[in-house]
């Protein structure tokens, strides 16, 4: 289990990496990959690209050194925080095919988080 666990933070990490690095670093490669960034501020996509990054390091950082390791399945439920908003966001605009991303990593962060906290692993 968990090097499953593993499995999933990496992966989880990676993806959060891509879309947070394009949020926060480069906009204008956003603006043609996503519809919705031309339609928020500037500043709010760089800002949930940045807080995805941090969360990043949450999700790795504490598990791997084994320092703090509670803010790992805390890091989780930030990260499907801001998943779970963004689905809401892209519903609201009737952006129903955008949805299946978000629900794909909402029940990995949601297995990472019960894995790590609820299953001690």
């Amino acid at each position: 289990m968990n090097m499953t666990l593993w499995i999933v933070q990496g992966l989880l990490a990676a993806g959060f990496i891509f879309s947070g690095w394009m949020k926060a670093f480069q906009h204008e490669k956003a603006k043609s990959s996503w519809s919705w960034v031309k339609d928020v501020s500037r500043g709010f996509v760089v800002f949930i690209g940045i807080v995805e990054l941090l969360g990043v390091l949450g999700l790795i950082l504490p598990q791997a050194t084994d320092t703090a390791s509670v803010l790992t399945p805390l890091a989780a439920g930030g990260l499907g925080v801001i998943v779970l908003l963004g689905a809401i966001f892209h519903v609201r605009r009737k952006e129903f095919k955008e949805i299946g991303v978000n629900v794909v990593f909402l029940a990995l962060l949601l297995f990472v988080a019960l894995g790590r906290r609820v299953w001690g692993y």
